[in-house]
């Protein structure tokens, strides 16, 4: 199916700028689409002319995405599914359940809370009454420990710079304090006298991150002075060290009595060091003595301290010495790597992707071939029992260190999330459902296997197929490919609303569990990155060629996907294998990798990728660049790009400069296999997205991918 002669590509300007970089000279025509970089700390401001190219790029992809048959009815299909309910789990504190509730056609979760565990549902939060637009996030939620006041966080637009607000529970009413700055959840003293957060220091700078302590007054309704907030921990500058000044940077954790502060620092991606510090001391002198836990030490570890048979001991759950993660407890006397011991051992196979800590027990959650298994043991290390999951899926648990209360959210294909709890001290008798939306989806009618294929070294990498049950593929079903493949996230069966039509009309889809991911634990993460990461692509593209000559499907029904650092990925799939695909999407994604470590945040990701400023990691970089493999000529596929311009994690410019060279550069016929780019002025990265946009995003990927694959017809 063509499109009608009167959709034409807008034309962009070439504007080359060259550059010398370790003796190789590069010319980039697109460099002005990156916006005003006349300031080295705030690259990329949007400029009227990329504005104007920007409009009517949106324009050209809305003429084309709009004027497909069959839109309105496929909206109407998905509309119902996206409107299906969300449960959180609850937090509970004093006696009462915290959660977040979206039903039906809301645009954004509620906030609500019940007095006991079966209590009467009470609206506490409401976005929408405040922001009509329903662009509004509430982010997370804190309550203090008596459960008579809620902190939590707000954005708007997806901008991701929340805002902590404060309310009293019993009222509804706000309480004068406000903390800006992309805060993150405060961690309460058990008394409700003070807390710790995190926050950013500049709001334009990323890499100011600091973990802050505020005093509460006494009393509730007094205006907080946050200008004396004391500064805990922060993150070093580049005179103090110009490594460490943009990694991830710190973080605290009290404990649940409020006598510890487990302080860590990011050093990359994948390692962190920690101290430990008596806070009650700290609040009592001011003075601040840190005990080294683990310190230049490869790995990571989280955790807290817990009150232990023979007095309080250090928990943490630890990649460190352990690729497939480990439990290891330590007398706060002696907190030192040294004095670790194991409670829960690093597995044999699988890894342990997840441990939450309640009052006396760690429930850990495996991953035994990137399916979620929860095992609960007591502080001796003592197996105390499993947790029953309903099917192969994908679990989260959270849990109260001061109680034996703990609840589960399950997800797979088929199976919309639904929240289970269960008391710790007895896993297998006590796990009962406590909340399940309605939705219109029967799971016995979703079929689901695990394959194993070799990648192009050997490897052997494992892949998630799901399809219509009973659905006999035969060599010609409409198929898409989704993939990730970095910073060690854990790809999982989990429910989408979107494919359940998808699987009506005979559609495959299929998600390998790439390396660069951590469902095979450290390992398999840090076997994707750096010099490594053209393995994930090579991972990505024998999955697709497995579906092919596994009579799945043929390379003109197959379509790829991925977002953010999986836009990167089928980024390099389009540019290295661009014969094997009929059409791919590309969301919010990295391309640029020559320059990409210039923009917003995207300094903390160099461990994980490298940087072209760096001779040796430039070579690699310069080889798998989607934005630098782009060739004229070639018969590119049919591509989708979008991007966030409030995205304060991965710029818009990768999406509008390879949008620019990829009409420029293919053979293909723009009216059969188009280049469109979406750049949506009211989001960001993805989150916080209000259920109209949701619905308008998912319709515009499903009839692009449906026109393609020959569906419309």
């Amino acid at each position: 199916m063509s499109l009608p002669d009167t959709k034409t590509v807008p034309e962009t300007v070439r504007r080359p700028v060259k550059d010398a970089l370790h003796g190789h000279e590069l010319t980039d025509d697109y460099r002005w689409l990156e916006g005003d970089n006349s300031d080295p700390n705030r690259m990329g401001l949007v400029t009227p002319e990329v504005a104007a190219w920007t409009d009517a790029q949106n324009a050209y992809t809305r003429a084309v995405l709009d004027g497909l048959p069959g839109r309105k009815a496929l909206e109407d299909r998905i509309r119902p599914l996206l409107q299906i309910g969300f449960v959180s789990e609850p937090v509970q504190r004093g006696g009462r359940y915290f959660y977040f509730r979206r039903d039906g056609d809301q645009n954004q979760s509620r906030v609500y809370y019940r007095d006991g565990l079966r209590g009467e549902e009470r609206l506490l939060i409401d976005p929408e009454a405040v922001d009509p637009s329903g662009l509004t996030t509430v982010s997370w939620l804190s309550p203090s420990p008596d459960g008579r006041q809620l902190a939590y966080g707000t954005y708007a637009a997806g901008d991701e710079n929340t805002k902590l607000e404060l309310l009293e529970v019993d009222t509804g009413r706000k309480l004068p304090l406000e903390i800006h700055n992309k805060v993150r959840p405060p961690e309460w003293l058990p008394d409700g006298s003070g807390f710790v957060y995190w926050q950013l220091a500049d709001p334009t700078d990323h890499y100011t991150g600091r973990v802050m302590y505020h005093p509460r007054p006494a009393r509730p309704d007094a205006q907080d002075d946050v200008s004396a907030d004391k500064v805990v921990f922060r993150q070093l500058t580049k005179e103090e060290d110009v490594k460490l000044a943009t990694t991830w940077g710190p973080g605290g954790r009290l404990s649940a009595d409020g006598r510890w502060l487990l302080l860590h620092y990011f050093n990359d991606t994948r390692s962190n060091d920690l101290w430990l510090v008596d806070f009650e001391a700290y609040r009592r002198t001011g003075f601040m003595m840190r005990t080294q836990v683990s310190v230049g030490t490869p790995g990571t570890a989280f955790g807290s301290v817990m009150p232990g048979p023979e007095g309080d001991i250090l928990v943490l759950h630890t990649y460190k010495h352990a690729p497939r993660g480990r439990v290891v407890v330590a007398p706060v006397s002696w907190p030192s790597e040294l004095g670790w011991r194991d409670l829960v051992p690093e597995p044999e196979d699988g890894s342990i992707e997840a441990v939450a800590m309640s009052q006396g027990h760690v429930i850990v959650t495996y991953l035994d071939r990137a399916v979620s298994r929860v095992v609960v043991f007591d502080l001796t290390g003592k197996r105390v029992g499993e947790v029953p999951l309903p099917a192969m899926g994908s679990a989260n648990v959270a849990a109260n260190r001061s109680s034996t209360e703990a609840f589960l959210t399950f997800t797979s294909y088929g199976h919309p999330p639904a929240v289970y709890r269960f008391d710790v001290s007895d896993p297998e008798g006590s796990f009962e459902l406590w909340e399940r939306p309605e939705a219109p989806v029967d799971p016995n009618t979703i079929e689901v296997k695990q394959v194993e294929y070799a990648s192009k070294d050997g490897t052997p990498v494992t892949m998630f197929i799901a399809h219509r049950k009973g659905l006999e593929p035969g060599g010609d079903a409409p198929t898409i490919l989704y993939g990730y493949g970095g910073f060690g996230v854990s790809e999982l069966p989990v429910f989408s609303p979107t494919l359940v039509p998808w699987f009506e009309d005979g559609g495959v889809y299929a998600l390998p569990n790439l390396r660069g991911g951590g469902e095979y634990g450290d390992a398999w993460h840090e076997a994707g990155t750096l010099g490594k990461k053209q393995d994930v692509f090579d991972d990505f593209i024998a999955a697709a060629e497995w579906l092919l000559d596994n009579g799945y499907t043929r390379r003109e029904r197959l379509a790829i996907a991925g977002g953010s650092n999986g836009g990167l990925l089928t980024g390099a799939a389009l540019t290295q294998r661009p014969d094997l695909f009929a059409a791919v999407f590309v969301g919010v994604p990295l391309l640029d990798m020559l320059r990409f470590q210039h923009f917003l945040m995207a300094r903390y990701w160099v461990p994980e990728y490298g940087s072209s400023e760096d001779p040796v990691q430039f070579e690699w970089l310069r080889d798998y660049s989607p934005y630098h493999r782009v060739q004229d000529g070639v018969h590119y596929p049919a591509v989708l790009l979008t991007a966030g311009e409030n995205d304060t994690r991965v710029h818009a410019m990768h999406a509008r400069k390879m949008a620019a060279m990829l009409q420029a550069a293919t053979a293909s016929d723009p009216a059969q296999d188009p280049v469109l780019l979406w750049v949506d002025r009211s989001a960001g990265h993805g989150q916080g997205k209000p259920l109209d946009l949701r619905l308008r995003d998912a319709v515009d990927q499903r009839i692009f991918f449906m026109w393609q694959l020959g569906m419309l017809d």
